[in-house]
């Protein structure tokens, strides 16, 4: 399904890798996680290219040798080392800003609809002055499901007062393609994010943007 302009009701996000580059910060604080359990640093690179998949896959990056059990047990104390410097070096990918303040102008409704947990989430949205912004945000622990469930979608098309079929899902993993196109919306792979080694045009989105700068455009929003 392919939408245009004035057909479009609401532009809705994924968080990380889409509109936020925030690498950087989970990056330092997997470095001293490491160093609290006594470990030298790690590659910087490879886990950077797994933000999208969520802390576990982080861990597995950032501890290549534990098991799942000591995963789980790592990633509450990962998380709270996250949030104690969640927005030091984090910031919108360039030209989302310009992007968001023009679908503010033309009356089109944005949202966030994201698998990381409330609390961190809340707190990088108000560091970085998007929380009032925003008509919907979703979040990982809103709902019993997550992406590539359809549900946080159409949840937050509800809160935004707009149609799912009228609306646009953009996000950087393939799991959000999943959930935009079960929810009835158009989706956008964002070609910025974090990719990894993944091709978004096996993903099978309605088009995929190089970068935030196009994707108005590519909407007819601009």
């Amino acid at each position: 399904m392919k939408l245009r302009g004035s057909e479009i009701q609401a532009v809705l996000f994924d968080l990380d890798g889409t509109l936020v580059d925030s690498a950087p910060d989970l990056i330092v604080a997997m470095q001293r996680l490491r160093a609290e359990t006594g470990e030298s640093p790690t590659d910087a690179a490879g886990i950077g290219a797994v933000v999208s998949k969520g802390g576990r896959a982080m861990l597995r990056r950032g501890f290549p040798d534990a098991d799942e059990a000591r995963i789980e047990s790592l990633l509450p104390r990962f998380l709270d080392v996250y949030f104690e410097a969640i927005a030091t070096h984090t910031r919108t990918y360039p030209g989302v800003d310009d992007a968001l303040a023009t679908l503010e102008k033309r009356g089109v409704r944005w949202g966030i609809v994201t698998n990381k947990p409330g609390w961190l989430s809340r707190a990088l949205l108000s560091a970085l002055a998007l929380d009032t912004r925003c008509a919907a945000l979703v979040c990982g622990d809103c709902l019993a499901q997550k992406k590539p469930d359809p549900e946080p979608i159409l949840r937050a098309c509800a809160l935004a007062g707009v149609d799912a079929t009228r609306s646009v899902y953009v996000g950087d993993d393939a799991r959000d393609i999943e959930a935009g196109r079960r929810a009835g919306t158009m989706t956008v792979a964002a070609g910025w994010g974090y990719l990894g080694d993944e091709d978004p045009l096996n993903w099978q989105a309605d088009i995929v943007v190089a970068a935030p700068h196009d994707l108005l455009a590519a909407l007819g929003l601009s």
